[in-house]
């Protein structure tokens, strides 16, 4: 249906509807150029044709009832339908329009192609490789029911040579070769893939098999030649032809030759000789050695041998001549006497780069431990065994095999848990490697320690096969790895060993309290895992579920305490109460412990408390003393929080003090002491910004305290004593310390201290005689001077008389 616009209508009514009417009903002649000659054709008759856009056509043989009424209906604003009567069967079909096809400029598609699709120019071996081994299959398979296929060359291989003088790389395999057609539509045809066509065939074939290690599917791997390449000659001989033909092509040109080959000594019975010219910035690759490490990287499980030729050497024994000595010169007739030396002889010669072969594969009950280990130290150039390995398979909606590890000792340096980008996941693609740099696709931040292999025969890989497309099955993938990961793991924690595991929480553990706070989904896996020391356990760590088999009956939350060391932790005075109840409470003692359990929250219906918060529960209230102690004490809480003013929100009596005359808790919803003490430590904190995450001070008092009694005594008697109130602010610097807060003034702090000692212990050591000299006055009299100074000779005179 269309509607006008009000600016048509008002048009309409302008120019009373003459430029639409003239539209509406326009004579179709043999003339007319408005419509194809053939729509006109079809029938001599006139017919009138409405402009209205869907697509169908009202002519003058309709019945009246169904004629459009233009006028009326865009006059009056109604909407009506441009459609011819269905039951006309007479009326002629639409016109039908000619099909054209898209053309490419070949140039620029190659250009794309080549400078484009691929990041790294040196996968164009892994492409040129896998097209041969694609080749190889393919004879493999066709050779099960024709064995002529194989009479020729029965040796299924790939052979790579390279000559660093002319700068040239040759990769020859014993495939199946193709013809002359199959030239023309592989090579000549971009984007056409010969793999892909030949697995469309096997699934439309009855007896199609279950080979699926094929692993082309995009038709432009070939073209990756031209990363390097400015010219690349393929010579190829099929079985199914008795001639060999030569393709040849260049980087930039839009065109290709092919020919017969004719030289004799080129001649190859089966299979393909692939030669590419290296650009003259690419002959680096030319080198045998790098040849060799990028096999061993990237095509190192390709279910066919792959021999690279390389330079060897042997030792041998030769004769070498030795001149003749000083004294054998004048002698004429002496021998020259012979001597051997060791000498290298060099050789070139076929290597095989493929050794190791893809573990995974295997059945895991055919694959010993030290076989696991052995593959971990030559896939990750490793030299230490790791603590835990898995080996599975995964199957149904997303199928794939995978062996982990977990390293003995955590990475450092730059590949720390900060930085979610590792190559420690080595992605293959039926024995392809395809990348090992990943940003948390298919393992989070906190399991970036991880190594491992994945293969999978179906992944979402973009054209180039670098990059790993995020869609639902990267997203089921990474669900599986991640849990088959914490199984690895938690059989490490339930070892009989136990040093196994704490070697591993000793590398690890900051890792899995990093889980807490990013993967939320997993906390039921990452909660058993963790380790914490306690108040009945500091010199080893426990397990959540130990502490929870360790708790009181009548325990309904778990405990815990965090400050900077295990020492602090046991010696501050929140623990009082809670060790003469004889509740165990959770030093959290690494910096990153106590974010870590605030996002955990609970575990098996247990709430974490901090018991460094206010308003501290351990389910022994007594309503009828706490009623006491607030009419005994509110008086003295009132006089200290005036004391104190804004520095606390509140005085109260503590329920969490035995020997301490007080306490600093922090408030339900800010920043515990420890976790102000690291905000304000950070490199780029803000100081002035944490102002609002800073939590309200509670003041609690200890009623039971000797200093507590002698200050409700002063609150009541002289409250506006000057030493009372010092004794206050005394009191709240030592509970500010004692509690894990930093002082605003220390060195205001340490002056109240210095006074308060000064007082103590004035004249507490002195002397009694030190003490009588200081108390006579200065003007004593000569006589008495002289008489204390002669009177020990008097005594020494008599004795010598006597």
């Amino acid at each position: 249906m269309h509607r006008l616009s009000k600016r048509s209508v008002s048009a309409i009514l302008t120019t009373g509807g003459s430029r639409y009417r003239s539209l509406a009903a326009v004579p179709v002649s043999s003339s007319s150029s408005r419509f194809p000659d053939s729509a006109v054709d079809r029938d001599s008759r006139v017919r009138w044709y409405s402009p209205l856009p869907n697509g169908k056509l009202i002519t003058n043989e309709a019945s009246p009832s169904t004629q459009l009424n233009i006028k009326s209906g865009l006059f009056l604003g109604r909407r009506y339908e441009s459609t011819a009567a269905e039951s006309d069967s007479s009326s002629p079909p639409p016109p039908v329009g000619e099909k054209y096809e898209y053309q490419a400029e070949v140039s620029r598609l190659m250009d794309l192609i080549v400078n484009s699709l691929y990041s790294n120019k040196e996968v164009f071996l892994r492409e040129l490789i896998s097209n041969a081994s694609d080749a190889l299959d393919k004879l493999r398979f066709l050779g099960v029911t024709n064995s002529e296929l194989l009479k020729d060359a029965a040796d299924l291989d790939i052979r790579i040579q390279a000559d660093k003088d002319n700068g040239t790389i040759t990769i020859t395999d014993s495939g199946i070769g193709m013809t002359r057609e199959e030239l023309i539509d592989c090579l000549g045809t971009i984007a056409q893939s010969g793999t892909a066509k030949f697995l469309k065939a096997l699934k439309d074939s009855k007896d199609a098999g279950s080979d699926n290690n094929l692993i082309g599917q995009f038709g432009v791997g070939f073209y990756s030649a031209f990363l390097v390449a400015d010219r690349v000659v393929v010579s190829t001989k099929s079985p199914k032809s008795d001639k060999q033909y030569v393709w040849e092509g260049e980087a930039n040109a839009s065109s290709y030759l092919i020919r017969e080959e004719t030289d004799p000594e080129k001649i190859i019975p089966r299979g393909t000789h692939l030669t590419l010219y290296l650009k003259r910035d690419d002959k680096g690759f030319a080198d045998p050695e790098r040849i060799q490490k990028l096999v061993k990287n990237y095509s190192q499980f390709v279910s066919f041998p792959i021999y690279t030729w390389q330079e060897k050497g042997y030792t041998k024994e030769v004769e070498v001549d030795e001149e003749p000595t000083e004294a054998n010169k004048q002698d004429e007739a002496a021998e020259k006497k012979k001597k051997t030396k060791t000498v290298v002889e060099r050789y070139w010669d076929w290597e095989l780069t493929n050794e190791t072969q893809p573990l995974w594969l295997r059945n895991p009950k055919e694959v010993s431990t030290e076989e696991y280990n052995e593959f971990y130290k030559k896939t990750f150039n490793e030299y230490l065994e790791p603590l835990a390995s898995s080996h599975f398979t995964t199957e149904g909606e997303v199928e794939f095999r995978s062996v982990l590890y977990v390293p003995a000792m955590a990475p450092s340096g730059k590949d720390d848990m900060i930085n979610p980008k590792t190559k420690n996941i080595r992605l293959y693609v039926k024995r392809v490697f395809i990348s090992d740099d990943f940003d948390g696709e298919l393992f989070p931040r906190y399991l970036s320690f991880v190594k491992g292999v994945v293969d999978s025969n179906d992944l979402p890989l973009n054209v180039s096969r670098e990059i790993l497309q995020e869609s639902r099955i990267v997203r089921i993938m990474r669900k599986r790895l991640v849990r088959k990961a914490f199984d690895m793991i938690l059989g490490i924690s339930m070892s009989e060993n136990r040093e196994d595991y704490e070697k591993f929480w000793d590398n690890y553990g900051k890792y899995m309290k990093l889980g807490c706070i990013e993967d939320r989904e997993n906390h039921k896996r990452i909660a058993p895992l963790l380790r914490f020391f306690s108040s009945q356990s500091e010199e080893e760590m426990i397990s959540l579920d130990e502490y929870v088999e360790n708790m009181k009956p009548e325990q309904k939350d778990v405990y815990y305490i965090a400050s900077d060391s295990v020492t602090s932790a046991k010696n501050t005075p929140f623990l009082e109460r809670l060790i003469e109840k004889d509740l165990e409470v959770l030093f959290l003692v690494d910096p990153i412990d106590e974010v870590a359990i605030q996002n955990l929250k609970s575990y098996k219906e247990k709430n974490f408390v901090d018991i460094s918060k206010e308003d501290l529960d351990l389910g022994d209230k007594n309503e009828e003393k706490e009623k006491v102690m607030k009419e005994e004490f509110g008086q003295t809480c009132d006089w200290i929080k005036k004391r104190l003013g804004d520095k606390v929100a509140n005085v109260q009596i503590s329920n969490r003090l035995s020997s301490s005359p007080c306490v600093l808790a922090s408030g339900k919803f800010g920043w515990s002491a420890n976790m102000e003490r690291l905000m304000k430590s950070q490199t780029v904190g803000d100081v002035s910004s944490m102002e609002f995450m800073r939590g309200r001070r509670v003041f609690e008092i200890n009623p039971e305290h000797a200093i507590i009694k002698s200050l409700n005594e002063a609150s009541r008697t002289n409250p506006d004593d000057e030493d009372a109130l010092k004794a206050i602010d005394l009191l709240y610097d030592a509970a500010l310390v004692s509690s894990g807060f930093t002082p605003d003034n220390p060195a205001q702090l340490g002056g109240k201290i210095y006074e308060m000692m000064g007082m103590a212990i004035a004249g507490k050591w002195s002397s009694p005689a030190a003490s009588n000299y200081t108390s006579q006055p200065h003007n004593q009299s000569t006589e008495t001077l002289e008489a204390e100074v002669v009177e020990p000779i008097v005594q020494a005179e008599a004795s010598n008389q006597k």
